[in-house]
């Protein structure tokens, strides 16, 4: 007998529709090929789905009747439940719904709740500036678990809210999450404490940085475009940031780091509000004050000093460059 295939519904909420814009980058395979071959059909997404407008207000009319099966629900972006909890600055279309409502709804039916994006999981930059609009994630309000579902809300399947952190994320965390869901094989042990997926969240945006030989011998960039490690003065978090973009290239070959711009760290909770310029490295008597993940402060003063004093010239002078200035010494047999 032939399996039936998953029903998936994506929703989009307070956000910029980022993370879909990405998920339509999947590559080897493409998303609809990905989805198919695990046995996931799209029910509804906003910007991919053909349909009048109260075809999709008659699909949700069906789920909540239990005429139609959700298996998992995806949302993207943050819930607004301003104001004073009303929910009223964003209310479903043709319907006048607060889309709080609606997701709630929907997720106390749903098999499983997958949280895409930052803004989905934590808030996000949705709440920054004040918050004005009373933004929350699904399960989380900045890195404290409660938000729109509450914290002792479970999926119908037994699993709290899957958090797909980034902003926006990289199509496979999505794809791979979505995977694991429909062959059964994501447990909440793979979660991690801030119920991202460990599959991509156990390495370091750190790990494959290629200018972690820099980084080694604390050879800085001073600026922008310059080759150094941007650690030290330019505000970079990659040895604190959990994720695997320098190893699970975009597109197959880009990362923030790649293109020059430091990490900031966006699957963390409250990575768009740093209270600093995301350029910039705040410092205590010239210590940066965010230091690797892992590594106690005396340590990181001690091998900085011992890194800085044996760093090769060739390094010194890359560092500042914008290009190769000075290649690697190429031994030369004498005759």
């Amino acid at each position: 007998m032939a399996k039936e295939s998953l029903q998936l519904m994506w929703l989009q909420s307070g956000g910029c529709g980022g993370c879909s814009l990405s998920l339509l980058c999947a590559e080897n395979p493409d998303l609809y090929t990905a989805l198919a071959s695990h046995g996931i059909e799209l029910l509804w997404h906003p910007a991919l789905s053909v349909g009048p407008e109260d075809g999709f207000l008659a699909l949700l009319q069906r789920i909540v009747r239990g005429e139609q099966r959700l298996d998992i629900l995806c949302l993207e972006g943050a819930v607004m439940t301003g104001p004073n909890g009303t929910g009223a600055f964003h209310r479903l279309s043709g319907s006048g719904r607060p889309m709080m409502a609606v997701v709630k709804e929907l997720a106390a039916l749903a098999g499983q709740v997958v949280a895409v994006g930052s803004c989905a999981a934590y808030g996000g930059v949705t709440a920054g500036g004040g918050n004005h609009t009373q933004a929350v994630g699904l399960h989380y309000v900045g890195r404290k678990r409660g938000g729109l579902l509450g914290a002792a809300f479970r999926a119908r399947q037994g699993l709290p809210v899957i958090n797909v952190a980034g902003c926006p994320t990289h199509p496979n965390w999505v794809l791979e999450c979505l995977a694991e869901l429909a062959d059964g094989s994501l447990t909440e042990a793979q979660l991690d404490p801030l119920g991202r997926p460990r599959a991509y969240t156990d390495t370091l945006v750190h790990h494959g940085c290629p200018r972690n030989e820099f980084y080694e011998y604390k050879a800085s960039a001073e600026k922008l475009g310059q080759l150094g490690c941007l650690m030290e003065h330019l505000g970079c978090l990659g040895t604190q940031a959990h994720a695997d973009c320098n190893l699970r290239l975009w597109n197959g070959e880009g990362s923030c780091l790649r293109g020059g711009y430091p990490c900031i760290n966006c699957t963390a909770p409250g990575f768009q509000e740093p209270g600093h310029a995301f350029t910039a490295t705040p410092k205590v008597a010239g210590i940066p004050v965010g230091l690797p993940t892992d590594m106690p402060k005396a340590w990181f003063v001690a091998l900085a000093s011992l890194s800085k004093a044996a760093t090769p010239k060739r390094l010194r002078d890359n560092a500042l460059a914008e290009h190769i200035v000075t290649p690697p010494a190429t031994p030369v047999e004498r005759p």
